[in-house]
């Protein structure tokens, strides 16, 4: 048997949880399968396409199945990871699914290294409970602990990936006045033009993204639609911008 499955061809299950309670990647990790069971299998999410089981299983494979962790950044290998993604719903029920994932990483996950859980799923956890969350409409922002909100913005600069090829510099500003620089859009003085797309701002262009970090998060990661964020900037800057579309 291959080990990095069960019996089902899916992750199995790791025997007991091994974060302290008031950690708080453990804690969104929580509140995530609360949120999915809550929903039911067939909720609506903010990932476009899925429902609350496709990202249950999503997260099932991510930690259970190393194998398919390549195709997760690298997309020629996704039709691997989507493959055994789309099997596990298939197969595994949607309560045990959140069940394996209230779990924690089996022993053999990479997320099980101590350090890599608080690393890789902060923002992974949080994301995807918003995902669920604010896929019912008139849903409002929710006070995230000082230590969320911390890991957060420290972890905030993935968003460079996302944002990288967006045509203006990007800032994001938190309430307290604290900022990050997350895109340089396109040099000054370039001349390429883009083969498709939405006309790109002039050279310089730059927009300021002010919101609380949770907010600042959603939105550098393509929850535009949600994230309560306020933009300023030229018109045409955030023209440019919010016309370029992104996402992770």
């Amino acid at each position: 048997m291959n080990p990095t499955s069960g019996p089902d061809d899916s992750p199995a299950p790791p025997p007991e949880p091994r974060r302290a309670p008031g950690d708080p990647v453990r804690r969104e990790r929580e509140l995530l399968c609360d949120a999915l069971l809550a929903a039911g299998p067939g909720a609506p999410t903010e990932c476009a396409g899925w429902t609350a089981a496709d990202l249950a299983a999503h997260l099932v494979v991510r930690e259970g199945r190393p194998d398919t962790l390549p195709g997760i950044a690298v997309r020629p290998l996704a039709f691997h990871t989507e493959r055994v993604r789309r099997r596990t719903v298939r197969k595994v029920p949607f309560e045990r699914l959140v069940d394996r994932i209230r779990q924690g990483p089996p022993k053999w996950s990479p997320y099980a290294v101590p350090g890599v859980d608080k690393i890789a799923n902060g923002v992974e956890f949080f994301v995807h409970h918003e995902d669920v969350r604010r896929a019912r409409p008139g849903t409002d922002p929710r006070p995230l602990s000082l230590p969320l909100e911390e890991l957060l913005w420290r972890r905030i600069r993935i968003a460079r990936f996302a944002l990288r090829k967006v045509p203006v510099d990007v800032t994001l500003i938190r309430p307290d006045g604290r900022s990050v620089r997350i895109s340089a859009g396109r040099p000054r003085g370039s001349v390429r033009k883009p083969r498709s797309g939405p006309r790109s701002a002039p050279g310089g262009a730059a927009v300021r993204v002010h919101g609380p970090v949770g907010e600042l998060m959603l939105w550098a990661l393509g929850r535009t639609d949600v994230a309560q964020v306020r933009l300023t900037g030229s018109q045409e800057s955030v023209k440019a911008l919010t016309e370029s579309g992104w996402g992770l």
